[in-house]
């Protein structure tokens, strides 16, 4: 009785008019229950119209999820390789989970036309990521993501045969390239092992954490083919669990409070250092244990500083005799550490920023390779690095089995990764480096506080101090303002969809505020960026936290705006 009245509830559900109030959500209220397959996501929009949550209907059905930094996001793989092959388009399709930086990969090895990762990343156990890589390896940047937008408006019925996922397992058109595209990978990944002799020999051990995600066989993988023994696993984070069953929040950027198991395992094992891959392994956190017992959790900014001042090195003692240090090039996003930058000034190669997210920094090194550039490194500072250029996104795979290298290299001399990056900053200016997060959940407010500073004291007129802290420049990415150029055009491409403005202050520092791509929040970044001979580290660390405070109070107003602060 209970399921037939269910059934005629569900009858009248799909045959009546709706009647929200809202005739926008009527009709899409009507498209969807006639064009879902899913039973599932059609029972939460049933519930939902059944209990009269109307806003919720509004957030999900009459909004068109958009690309940001990295793709799309929302609350699938076999679903779009039906919807390809439903089109008698060949499919390439993993057997298994793969790490995202081997789609890439793939793509370029397999002259693909383009590459799709649904990837859980390290977003909300409720959310998938959705990551559309071009034809040259790279993560789509406009106006590629304008353009399947557009077609995504002009086609919004499904096609036939779009539900049929069982295509994948009886169309001739796929294929699976697991084992030719991880042996092709573990093969190019010998291009940047260096000391693959000494490595074998380490008394260094090393603990891995893949925190529920796919990076355990890979990782493994990859520390075979530098000649070292396997690192030790974290049992409990080992293999994929969606649920993200012993982390609060499956993101190693979050710190020592993400990295306990590890941690308390590696004291254990007697294991010095930690690597952490974030769930679809394209990221990578670095712990090490300190002669006090601490352990010091190596932000992305000062891993950058490592792996910059590492792959120039090793270039310069393997480079043949006639290579040219002008043709060498590494590459950071515009809210990154300025390091290497100030590495690339004493050394002589070249160094240049890209708008946030990975994929500009591809598409540029795929111009650059083009143009018979070399590029040894290149990185976010959200932890995400690239090692060579194998790959055209960032890789948690390679970057961490190098940091291993690394790291048994610098224990030959008795030196720790620490002590290397005290070094690093001793040779070429100590860069130090704050960043954080408020979140805020309302678009109007998010763009009241960057109008806010467009029209400071004055319309069309940006502050000229932060509290006491004087402004030398300003950059605003979201108009393509900037006032160190003779024309005042911003050199990075406009991105009207987000807002990032930079402020460059007399003392040296540099601070971004933006919008995340993918999340409700407004991150700051903010860095002292010092000479070689300043380097009393506690006085520049007081300047940059007076001055972040400033910023805070000025800028954002988080009491004023009902701002929240990152909660770990």
């Amino acid at each position: 009785m209970a399921e037939n009245a269910e059934g005629d509830l569900n009858s009248n559900l799909l045959h009546t008019p709706y009647h929200t109030g809202d005739p926008q959500l009527d009709t899409a209220i009507g498209q969807w229950l006639r064009w879902d397959k899913n039973p599932k996501t059609k029972e939460q929009i049933e519930n939902l119209l059944r209990n009269g949550m109307n806003k919720e209907l509004r957030d999900r059905l009459c909004c068109r999820m958009t690309f940001g930094t990295a793709g799309l996001r929302s609350a699938l793989a076999k679903l779009t390789a039906a919807v390809l092959l439903a089109k008698d388009v060949p499919v390439y399709l993993f057997s298994r989970y793969v790490p995202t930086p081997f789609v890439p990969y793939a793509v370029q090895e397999l002259k693909a036309v383009a590459g799709v990762m649904i990837t859980a990343s390290h977003n909300r156990k409720e959310d998938n990521g959705y990551k559309v890589y071009w034809e040259n390896g790279a993560q789509i940047t406009s106006p590629h993501d304008k353009e399947i937008l557009k077609c995504i408006e002009e086609c919004v019925e499904p096609w036939n045969g779009s539900w049929n996922d069982n295509l994948v397992d009886t169309s001739p058109l796929t294929r699976d390239p697991l084992q030719d595209i991880c042996r092709r990978y573990m093969e190019d990944l010998k291009k940047i092992c260096f000391y693959r002799e000494l490595n074998s020999k380490t008394t260094l051990k090393f603990v891995h954490t893949s925190f529920h995600g796919v990076g355990h066989d890979y990782v493994q993988l990859a520390f075979q083919v530098f000649g070292f023994k396997p690192p030790i696993p974290v049992p409990e984070q080992k293999d994929p669990d969606p649920d993200f069953s012993t982390v609060k929040c499956p993101n190693p950027e979050e710190g020592e409070s993400v990295l306990e198991l590890s941690l308390r395992l590696a004291e254990k094992e007697n294991a010095r250092i930690v690597l952490a891959t974030d769930p679809d392994a394209d990221r990578l956190a670095v712990a090490e244990l300190q002669e006090n017992g601490d352990w010091k959790v190596f932000t992305g900014n000062e891993l950058a500083a490592l792996f910059g001042w590492w792959m120039f090195d090793c270039w310069k003692k393997n480079k043949s005799t006639n290579a040219d240090v002008k043709n060498i090039y590494m590459l950071a996003t515009t809210v990154s550490s300025k390091i290497l930058k100030a590495i690339a000034l004493k050394e002589g190669f070249h160094f240049e920023e890209t708008l946030p997210g990975f994929k500009w920094i591809g598409s540029r090194i795929k111009d650059l390779l083009e143009n018979g550039k070399e590029v040894l490194f290149a990185f976010e500072e959200s932890i995400g690095f690239l090692c060579g250029t194998s790959v055209l996104d960032k890789d948690g795979v390679s970057a961490a089995v190098v940091i291993a290298e690394m790291a048994s290299y610098l224990e030959t001399m008795n030196i720790t990764l620490k002590q290397q990056l005290i070094k690093v900053y001793e040779k070429y200016g100590y860069h130090i480096s704050k960043t954080s997060y408020f979140l805020c959940y309302e678009p109007t407010t998010i763009k009241s506080i960057f109008e806010r500073l467009r029209n400071f004291d004055s319309p069309k007129e940006y502050p000229k101090f932060c509290g006491t802290f004087a402004i030398l420049h300003v950059r605003d990415i979201t108009t393509g303002y900037d006032s160190s150029q003779p024309n005042k055009k911003s050199v990075l491409p406009v991105s009207k969809n987000s807002q990032m403005i930079t402020f460059t202050f007399q003392n040296g520092c540099v601070a971004t505020l933006r919008t995340s791509g993918t999340e409700p929040k407004i991150k700051y970044y903010a860095e002292m960026c010092a000479s070689p001979d300043r380097n009393d580290t506690a006085l520049l660390e007081e300047e940059l936290k007076k001055l972040i405070e400033a910023l805070i109070e000025h800028f954002l107003e988080p009491s004023r705006n009902g701002l929240t602060w990152r909660c770990v």
